[in-house]
């Protein structure tokens, strides 16, 4: 089952998944930023997949000096021989810190060193036993990644992750090239290894993100391009709208990446949802707040809310798949997220029958001085109670006193979903980029 591209259904009460690992493509994007008050979003965990590997022919022509073959590499700028670049699987090994592990290392320092150009700084790189833990809890979802090699030196990466229910058809997809190493070709060879492995998991649609942080309060100069719902637009300028375009990909929704300080607000958050909490306990909600673990007697029922979650965010015009969850992915998820460090902090809304009505998630990787705001959702049935809201105090009060040090909360929204994005801005919540979601056409 899928969302229907450019569907107009009106969809609330919903935010998109971090997974946070929602997937960044095309991250030859925007301005690099020198302050955290840029924000972005993190790479998803990926991992192995048998893909065809592609090594450039030494007799291939040197495109960058236009004339000449080469016997092992191309000439350099200054007179050496650039070698060959290798386009290959990123192996996933038993355990860090061994010598088979050090390509896997390799791709999540490259990680480190893509967000660094990208936004100015590394919070939102995934470190390597977040990627690890992926790969060991991949049950459901796939993960895939594909390094470009010069020489010894990863200088790209692109990653697949998917639904493996059969009847998925969609690939998320994620790439990026080193800054020094562009218009040498190799972000697409990436791509086309990368859609190579799509079709042969025999999936026909590519589904691609990029991250641009916010250049200030001016408005863009020259054509802008707009998604087929909301009104955010983005500069047709910017290097991954002509990659997109170049290769067959279409802008299908554009997302607002925000940004929230929650340093010295405990007192506001905790006034606020005393008051929100009477009220809902006025009408039959009672809060129920976990961290880590589901508790056993509401495994299903949390499972039943998750499982909503895909087809409910607003699709613009993506292909979604469905996701199916039970406990068994529920403890799945919770056990991946705590072999890489990361706590979940959950707080759910329920009905008096024990159904979760609305649930709202904060991830704090291991750490770090922030946390992201992940899953959101109120079950359709019981919105228009003041949930959304409820279930986000509940967690930032909790955040503030379980995690002081973490004075920042990130957190992104389809452009088109104003019920959501209202909460936040209530919150506080200030826009600092936008990821542009591409698909194949």
């Amino acid at each position: 089952m899928q969302v229907t591209p450019g569907s107009k259904a009106k969809v609330v009460g919903c935010a998109k998944d971090l997974n946070p690992f929602s997937v960044r493509l095309l991250r030859y994007t925007s301005h690099p930023s020198d302050s955290r008050a840029r924000c972005g979003l993190p790479y998803p965990r990926f991992g192995p997949l048998p893909i065809r590997p592609r090594r450039e022919n030494a007799d291939r022509p040197c495109h960058d000096h236009g004339a000449g073959f080469s016997l092992g590499g191309c000439p350099s700028a200054t007179g050496g021989v650039r070698m060959p670049i290798d386009i290959r699987p990123v192996p996933v090994p038993e355990a860090l810190g061994t010598p088979a592990a050090r390509e896997f290392e390799s791709s999540a320092e490259l990680g480190s060193r893509l967000e660094r150009a990208n936004w100015g700084h590394e919070d939102f790189a995934y470190s390597a036993a977040e990627l690890l833990a992926a790969q060991r809890n991949d049950r459901h979802r796939g993960h895939a990644w594909i390094g470009a090699w010069d020489g010894d030196a990863m200088i790209g990466r692109a990653g697949l992750e998917w639904e493996r229910d059969a009847g998925a058809t969609t690939v998320e997809l994620t790439l990026g090239v080193l800054p020094r190493h562009r218009r040498r070709g190799v972000g697409s060879r990436l791509l086309a290894a990368a859609e190579d492995s799509a079709r042969d998991l025999g999936r026909s649609t590519i589904v691609a993100y990029s991250d641009h942080a916010d250049a200030g309060s001016a408005p863009a100069e020259g054509p802008v391009l707009h998604a087929p719902d909301g009104d955010a637009a983005l500069p047709a300028s910017v290097p991954a709208a002509g990659f997109a375009a170049a290769h067959g990909y279409d802008l299908a929704q554009l997302e607002r990446i925000s940004s929230l300080t929650v340093g010295g607000r405990a007192d506001e958050f905790r006034s606020a949802l005393d008051a929100r909490t009477a009220q809902a306990n006025a009408i039959g909600y009672r809060l129920e707040l976990w961290t880590d673990r589901t508790p056993a007697r509401l495994v299903d029922a949390y499972a039943a809310a998750r499982g909503r979650m895909a087809l409910a965010v607003p699709a613009g015009g993506i292909t979604i798949d469905e996701e199916h969850w039970d406990a068994a992915r529920v403890r799945e998820r919770e056990e991946e997220s705590l072999d890489g460090g990361r706590t979940l902090l959950v707080a759910a809304a329920l009905a008096a029958d024990g159904a979760v009505a609305g649930y709202t998630e904060l991830e704090l990787p291991l750490g770090r001085e922030f946390a992201f705001q992940s899953d959101t959702l109120v079950v359709v049935a019981h919105r228009g109670h003041g949930l959304g809201m409820l279930t986000k105090l509940a967690n930032l009060a909790r955040l503030t006193e379980v995690a002081p040090e973490r004075t920042e909360v990130y957190t992104w929204n389809a452009d088109e979903n104003e019920h959501m994005l209202a909460i936040n801005v209530a919150l506080g919540f200030r826009r600092c980029g936008l990821e542009a979601v591409w698909q194949r056409r």
